[in-house]
């Protein structure tokens, strides 16, 4: 990962979250779910409904969740959560930091949610519906214990929030099937599984993937790779993350404007002003758009 919690911090976390307890908002007397993302906490919002209180730790797309570090503040919530939602696979280590210190906490990590045929594993499930469908189930099954006098509502929006994801990944579908043959390159593999879904190619050099992912600069051989990619139409589309851009991210979104390749723009955390389920018909919409004006790609 890009950034890790600072050592120090591990002293200061077992202190705070030693100093909490958790299961109801003090003040209302509510459940208070708190997420590690405003995608997770859009999610559990769509399952609790107005039954408890959600906070989303890291919110906005300025911020960049894998080099997050909390506070004690954000400490002491994680420690008081009814539920705490978080994404898991080391995405957001310094939650699992956190909440290696409280065990006691109840929680969903929603990477431990992905099945065995989505291997080899990206940790950025939050664009993998299935998975994304489980958090939700889960969620409602974890609070409907907790808070029995409305699991039944609780289980009746996870049912609701899942068809919607159903009406999405069917969408993701047939995208690939209204251009069979497509592909991408990307700076990242944020947007991998609604690709995957969707059966869209991704012919990113995983040595370029891996090393953009973890904030180092690709070897230039690597990015020699990704322009012939660009510069010979050997792809239809460029999947660029917006949240991270990087000198080397730019040259390539650069390269695929002057090529007349269509650039998909994807985030790791929700655009202002959307829930879950549009910021994900957002993207779904963008990449169909991409793949019916991208000139067809060379062999």
């Amino acid at each position: 990962m890009r950034a890790l919690v600072a050592a120090g911090a591990a002293a200061l976390l077992t202190v705070t979250v030693a100093a909490c307890s958790h299961g109801q908002n003090a003040e209302h007397g509510t459940p208070n779910v708190v997420a590690s993302t405003d995608v997770w906490g859009s999610v559990a919002s769509a399952v609790v409904g107005d039954h408890a209180t959600v906070t989303s730790i890291v919110h906005g797309t300025a911020a960049d969740p894998h080099s997050f570090e909390a506070s004690p503040t954000e400490v002491a919530k994680v420690a008081d959560a009814s539920l705490v939602v978080y994404n898991g696979g080391h995405y957001d280590r310094w939650m699992e930091d956190i909440l290696g210190n409280a065990p006691a906490v109840p929680k969903v990590d929603a990477y431990s949610l992905l099945v065995p045929a989505q291997q080899p594993a990206n940790e950025h499930v939050f664009y993998d519906l299935p998975t994304v469908k489980q958090v939700a189930e889960k969620i409602a099954d974890t609070m409907g214990q907790a808070d029995s006098a409305h699991a039944a509502d609780y289980t009746a929006k996870a049912d609701r929030f899942g068809e919607a994801l159903d009406t999405l990944a069917m969408a993701e579908r047939a995208i690939g099937e209204s251009h069979p043959g497509a592909s991408v390159v990307a700076t990242e593999p944020v947007a991998y599984y609604a690709l995957r879904n969707a059966g869209i190619q991704d012919k990113t050099p995983p040595s370029f993937a891996n090393a953009m992912e973890e904030g180092s600069d690709p070897s230039p051989a690597d990015v020699a790779a990704v322009l012939d990619l660009i510069n010979a139409h050997k792809v239809s589309a460029i999947v660029i993350n917006t949240q991270t851009e990087s000198p080397v991210s730019k040259r390539i979104s650069d390269a695929a404007r002057k090529a007349a390749l269509p650039v998909i723009s994807v985030t790791e955390t929700l655009p202002a002003g959307m829930d879950y389920l549009q910021w994900q018909r957002k993207t779904v919409d963008e990449i169909g758009a991409a793949l019916a004006s991208a000139p067809a790609p060379t062999r």
